[in-house]
């Protein structure tokens, strides 16, 4: 049974400055709920959320709750405590409700290219900073922007993270240290979600896969 792994950013009215293209990866509460709907009782659906944004847990964490459900949270650890994000107290509550807590990094910058500092900056010292936020070892990572090449793999094996989870809108084998997953955007509803729980072509099988392989390579 493969897994489609649904990813969430922002939920509702954001509370900071967004980034440009970042508004399309907003959705509306309407919009999350009825989605959550949708996959209540599918153990094949696995939910995230990136970004650490304030509404993981104004809005976020008390829908998961009423369903019965859990998600993985891939927090910004350069973000705790800035307005309209989550603060290091949020972090540890979501723990507490039985959410998995991962790394974003630090500064939501690419991590292609990075050079020895940011290596320590991002895959690292971002790692510790959450963790203590946690309470709990820190295991998995999301790609910051989906980007990705072979050198980042390599970082990020080395330093032993035991899942990494991409944008790469296939679905995934369960077990597999690499985790594609679908974001979820602001023209999307149940309707539409509905349509990534169904297997994929085997020709956009081959895409997909084609496509994540070029990142792996270069």
């Amino acid at each position: 049974m493969n897994l489609t792994n649904l990813c969430f950013h922002g939920i509702g009215e954001p509370e900071r400055y967004l980034e440009p293209g970042e508004a399309r990866y907003w959705v509306s509460r309407d919009a999350y709920e009825s989605i959550l709907d949708l996959v209540v009782g599918r153990p094949e659906v696995r939910i995230s959320f990136d970004d650490g944004n304030r509404s993981d847990i104004a809005i976020g964490l008390p829908g998961l709750l009423e369903r019965g459900l859990t998600a993985t949270f891939f927090v910004l650890a350069g973000r705790f405590g800035k307005p309209g994000s989550l603060g290091r107290d949020d972090v540890a509550h979501l723990r507490a409700a039985g959410m998995g807590i991962g790394t974003h990094g630090m500064d939501h910058i690419s991590w292609r290219g990075l050079t020895p500092s940011g290596v320590r900056r991002e895959l690292m010292e971002a790692r510790a900073q959450i963790a203590s936020a946690a309470g709990t070892v820190v295991e998995e990572a999301a790609l910051p922007r989906g980007q990705y090449d072979r050198t980042t793999l390599r970082h990020l094996r080395a330093l032993g993270y035991r899942a990494v989870h991409t944008s790469d809108r296939t679905h995934a084998a369960p077990g597999a240290w690499l985790q594609p997953r679908f974001s979820v955007t602001a023209t999307d509803d149940a309707a539409s979600v509905s349509t990534l729980l169904i297997p994929q072509p085997l020709t956009k099988r081959v895409e997909r896969r084609a496509a994540g392989l070029v990142k792996r390579l270069r």
